[in-house]
């Protein structure tokens, strides 16, 4: 049997999409359809300030304008050991998300490439009955592929054709090769929670020795 593949769209129209497969329904669902991989769009004009430091313990001070996302990148600051202050000059959605994953990106590319630092990771992270893993390696052509379409989800009012947008954007900053699978889950919300679990722990895997 083949293992089941995600697919994480956004609106951008340059980008090549094949047939659309939606959840039935409000629950999340694991598809059998290819692995996808996305080229990030041109970042909007809205500014991030980001600091990340490593640390015994993962903490995060965090204002995208968007809450559920907030909550995201902490539990990535938490699972990767991180010290992760990031703000986002308000905007669109698009825009706060854009910025705030090429921000977040761009602020890694350096530990992620220090001396010592093994430059590749990978995790796997429950959230309640969602199982997720994140396998990641520097790499100068970005890319990220998963087996989850959101389509047509709405998590805490945000979409979640954005959080793809937000792994685009945080790949191409860092210079990333994303992989993300999920074996278990039916809540939306917990499915995204185990997988910024598992990218954040997957990450600070991959800052260090």
């Amino acid at each position: 049997m083949n293992a089941p593949r995600i697919r994480m769209t956004h609106t951008d129209p340059t980008t090549h999409h094949a047939a659309r497969h939606r959840p039935r329904g409000p629950s999340f669902e694991v598809i059998g359809t290819p692995d996808v991989g996305y080229a990030a769009a041109p970042v909007p004009e809205t500014q991030s300030g980001v600091r990340v430091e490593l640390a015994s313990e993962g903490t995060a001070s965090v204002a995208t304008g968007l809450p559920v996302l907030d909550h995201l990148v902490g539990e990535l600051a938490r699972t990767g050991r991180l010290r992760i202050s990031l703000e986002v000059a308000p905007g669109s959605a698009d825009q706060e998300v854009a910025a705030a994953g090429r921000g977040l990106g761009e602020a890694l590319a350096g530990p992620l490439r220090a001396t010592g630092a093994s430059g590749r990771g990978w995790a796997w992270l429950p959230a309640n009955e969602a199982l997720a893993g994140a396998i990641l390696e520097v790499s100068d052509q970005p890319h990220v592929a998963s087996n989850v379409d959101f389509s047509g989800q709405r998590v805490g009012g945000l979409e979640s054709d954005v959080v793809a947008r937000f792994l685009e954007e945080f790949a191409a900053g860092a210079g990333l090769n994303v992989h993300i699978r999920v074996l278990e889950g039916k809540d939306p919300e917990h499915v995204l929670g185990a997988i910024f679990k598992a990218l954040g722990a997957a990450i600070g895997i991959a800052c260090r020795e």
